[in-house]
């Protein structure tokens, strides 16, 4: 049986100390399949962000697991942990986190350059070309529209073909149109490439182009829905008291 491409389990996280303590996750266990698209929500507060940033090995928790395929990542040093991250984790972010002077290019190839791997122009073109990029490769990102950089930014998490990509509020920043864009080619890279999502959203379209929705509140996961749909996604953050 293939093992999952992220496993938590029991993951607590405790932020500050004495009255001051604040449990962000509390004793969250879950499997994300390999290849397949998953959305977590809850309402503000819930520990979404912290739930992607100790499954991406962005945080540590303060106990519990969690595994990247067979590697379990509380084990690794700090610098053992940059490198899992640098080379089998892509990550996107609200704010597309490009670097202004560099070419899309040369941005989608920097965690190979920053991992001293050769470039392979044809890899990096191809990439490129697989979120529709391919005729602004000499571009940089000021020449570029927000849904265009956001498509250099999962470019750039795909070049060293991650075991996962973490995607936190993809859509946030961008119109309703370039939005459902994105969430397409998103969809398109898990079931044309057989990669893994990870997404944050608070919004419940975004999430129906999920495989699975994973609901926290107050720490806890309280729910999954599979085949989600932006309605029932809706009713259910609406009994979470998220609106």
């Amino acid at each position: 049986m293939t093992a999952p491409a992220v496993r938590l389990d029991a993951v607590t996280k405790i932020y500050g100390s004495g009255e001051h303590q604040v449990t962000a996750l509390r004793e969250v266990g879950v499997d994300l399949a390999t290849g397949t698209f998953t959305a977590v929500m809850g309402p503000s507060g819930s520990g979404k962000s912290t739930f992607l940033h100790c499954a991406a090995g962005l945080d540590r928790p303060t106990s519990g697991s969690v595994r990247l395929g067979d590697t379990e990542l509380s084990a690794l040093s700090d610098n053992e942990l940059t490198v899992v991250r640098r080379d089998r984790i892509g990550f996107v972010f609200q704010a597309y986190n490009l670097l202004s002077s560099l070419t899309v290019e040369d941005n989608v190839s920097l965690p190979l350059r920053l991992a001293g791997r050769d470039i392979d122009a044809g890899w990096i073109a191809g990439v490129a070309g697989s979120v529709g990029l391919a005729d602004h490769l000499q571009r940089r990102p000021a020449q570029l529209s927000g849904g265009q950089q956001q498509r250099v930014a999962i470019a750039r998490a795909l070049v060293s073909r991650p075991d996962a990509v973490f995607a936190d509020e993809p859509t946030g920043a961008l119109d309703t149109r370039t939005g459902r864009q994105v969430l397409e080619l998103l969809r398109h890279i898990v079931d044309d490439s057989g990669q893994t999502v990870i997404m944050v959203t608070h919004d419940p379209v975004a999430a129906s182009f999920a495989d699975r929705v994973l609901f926290l509140a107050d720490g806890r996961l309280t729910g999954v829905m599979d085949a989600p749909t932006a309605e029932l996604v809706a009713e259910r953050m609406t009994k979470l008291g998220a609106w």
